[in-house]
């Protein structure tokens, strides 16, 4: 068993794909990408419901029972006994919806559906007319989309209710999705201007982002057009001659290009050995030396075999060798003013992603990097 693997190549090009695609320089984008209308936005939407048709792969317990009592008193079908229902073939679900802003009554949308209990998949399985509410779902709350219809998952889980403890599964077979399944009943009134003008909320706050939105603003209409409230907000005003068509005028203005400022950032995702080194990253001059240590773990069945007719036992051992090999680790100088110099100066360390990180992590605690390091 070998716990230190040479992955020079994936090390390469990881570092090669971060200096491609995080430039040095500014590049513009377009507004609409930064920014977003306060008031057109999305609401969630959450309800429980009843997921039938199963293969015997529903929920064990009280709960669906329950369910199914309920479905069916609505229905005028009285059950005396409810022993005499079953879950295997039914699931609760929790059911979610995101409803778009300005969605007309009879606008179909996506659903989502997870299960909520112990189902073990919800393969064939079909959603009964499940109403959907605001978020704190209350009953009392209007309902703002139903939902219903068969349920995709993309997957399959062979060992649902199978014997023998074998089981194959592809993707996750207890969540799933209702293209187009639902069916919005009222609307939710959005509010976008008063009537003067508009608000615009950046989707990363940022200082000089914010400034540079407000000069391409009022380069594309007039001087004082617009003003940054923070680092968050843009209020622009809305010119006499765009009152009467306000679409056009915020499609005119999403459309404008804007210089938008990338912090100086690293992202480490250590569960999966991930480094993302932002375009602005410095690294002061410094030097790194990092060992690469090999344990090199090898076991040796070893089977000791009795005289004949002895009436003794075969014995089976093992021996194990153990094997420790660290490669000598020299004084390597390190020095970048972009994403590119610095894949550039860290490739000749020949290390993987996973000394990456630590290296990353020592050039800041040196004060050799600057750049905030953040870990995911």
């Amino acid at each position: 068993m070998n716990l230190h693997r040479p992955m020079t190549g994936i090390t390469c090009g990881l570092l090669a794909a971060v200096a491609l695609l995080a430039s040095p320089h500014a590049r513009a984008t377009r507004l609409k990408d930064l920014c977003e209308v306060q008031g057109a936005r999305p609401n969630i939407l959450f309800g429980l419901g009843l997921v039938v048709g199963l293969a015997g792969t529903g929920d064990k317990n009280q709960a669906v029972i329950t369910a199914q009592q309920r479905v069916l008193e609505r229905q005028g079908i009285i059950i005396e006994n409810i022993k005499d229902l079953a879950g295997a073939n039914c699931a609760v679900v929790a059911v979610s919806a995101e409803l778009p802003a300005f969605a007309k009554e009879g606008t179909r949308i996506d659903v989502s559906v997870e299960s909520f209990h112990n189902c073990k998949s919800l393969e064939g399985g079909r959603l009964l007319e499940t109403h959907l509410r605001g978020p704190s779902a209350k009953p009392t709350d209007p309902v703002y989309v139903i939902a219903q219809g068969p349920v995709s998952i993309g997957g399959f889980n062979t060992g649902a209710g199978g014997g023998g403890g074998a089981s194959v599964r592809m993707n996750h077979a207890t969540a799933g999705r209702i293209p187009r399944g639902g069916y919005v009943e009222n609307e939710v009134p959005s509010r976008i201007t008063d009537g003067e003008r508009i608000s615009l909320l950046l989707k990363r706050p940022d200082f000089t982002t914010a400034d540079n939105i407000e000069n391409a603003i009022n380069a594309a209409l007039e001087p004082a057009s617009a003003s940054a409230l923070g680092a968050g907000t843009i209020n622009v005003v809305i010119p006499e001659m765009w009152r009467r068509n306000l679409v056009s005028f915020i499609a005119f203005i999403q459309d404008i290009d804007v210089e938008a400022d990338a912090p100086s950032r690293v992202v480490i995702n250590e569960k999966t050995g991930t480094l993302v080194v932002g375009g602005k990253v410095l690294i002061k001059p410094c030097q790194v030396a990092h060992g690469n240590l090999t344990i090199d773990i090898r076991s040796t069945p070893l089977v000791s075999q009795p005289q004949p007719f002895s009436g003794g036992q075969t014995v089976v051992t093992e021996e194990t060798k153990l094997e420790v090999i660290q490669e000598d680790a020299h004084l390597m100088p390190v020095e970048g003013t972009s994403a590119g110099e610095v894949a550039a100066a860290l490739n000749k360390l020949k290390v993987t992603p996973r000394d990456l990180i630590s290296i990353f992590q020592a050039l800041r605690a040196a004060g050799a990097l600057e750049a905030d390091l953040v870990v995911m």
